[in-house]
Formats: C-alpha cells, sequence, structure tokens
C-alpha cells in the first residue's frame, strides 16, 4: 500500500480513517508471537505499535531522535480488534498524529494486512509533554510539532 493513501475497510464495524497515513512500518511476526488459539496475541500488536511510532518519530525529526532526551510519554493505549492475524500473515503497521495540544497529542495507528488491506485493529496513543529532569509535564516542543505538521502534510 503506498502511503499517504487508506482504503476503506470492508468491514463496516472499522471506523473510517480521519487522516491518511504517511507512515508505514513493515513488521516481522515470530513463532513466539501466537497465541494457544493460533492467532498473534494482543500483546503483540501493542508491541507493533510501538516500534512504529519509535520509527515514526526518528522519521519525523530530520536530526533524529535524541534517545537521551525523551520528552513526551504515554499516558493512555487503547486498542479495537476487528481481525485475527495468523503466523506468516503481511502485516503492517500505519501511523499519524490525529491532534496536538498544548501539553499532549493523540496517534492513531493501525495494523493492516499489507496483501488483503485488512484492518486487523486501530489504536490510538495519547502521549504528554514531559521533563525528565523535574518528572512533570510541558509542554509539547513547538519544533516537534512543526516537524510533525511538515511531514503529514497538514496543521495540526
Amino acid at each position: 500500500m503506498e502511503t499517504g493513501t487508506f482504503l476503506p475497510s470492508d468491514n463496516p464495524k472499522v471506523p473510517a480513517a480521519q487522516f491518511p497515513f504517511h507512515h508505514c512500518l513493515p513488521v516481522q511476526m515470530r513463532f513466539t508471537d501466537i497465541d494457544m488459539l493460533g492467532h498473534l496475541n494482543n500483546n503483540v500488536y501493542l508491541t507493533f505499535m510501538d516500534l512504529a511510532k519509535v520509527n515514526y518519530f526518528s522519521d519525523v525529526l530530520p536530526e533524529g531522535m535524541d534517545w537521551n532526551s525523551i520528552n513526551a510519554v504515554v499516558v493512555h493505549i487503547g486498542c479495537d480488534f476487528y481481525s485475527p492475524s495468523y503466523f506468516n500473515e503481511s502485516l503492517e503497521v500505519w501511523t499519524t498524529v490525529t491532534t496536538v495540544g498544548e501539553r499532549s497529542f493523540k496517534m492513531e495507528q493501525r495494523i493492516v494486512n499489507s496483501v488483503t488491506c485488512q484492518t486487523k485493529c486501530v489504536g490510538t496513543t495519547v502521549m504528554a509533554g514531559f521533563d525528565p529532569a523535574t518528572a512533570q509535564s510541558k509542554a509539547i516542543d513547538r519544533h516537534w510539532v512543526e516537524c510533525v505538521e511538515k511531514y503529514e502534510g497538514r496543521k495540526l
């Protein structure tokens, strides 16, 4: 699937995407990711989304991520599952930032079969600005917001 596009789901329960996804990360499933029912374990979906978030931030910032100065933390994660995934299924994580406030921002991620475009799940994450030195919340870095707006091609 070409990034920047999103096909509607054949499952009417999957909500329509609000924005196109410009970031796509293919993920590799491991045998140990499969549960007793032969499905991808639900915890692994969140691990895939975490990996895609890190990749997204690295791609968005022209200077790359400075892992010694993390300035945002996860304060909420939600995930709705629509279709099971099975071993050796080709999966991708699509990621976008949907909104940015003064002290937090919201991301949407979808795990999608890269062959059929079937949406497996839709996840949302709220991240808040954070100062590790004081362990207190802080405003979202404006440079970061500008980089995301440029990457996403829209005002947030």
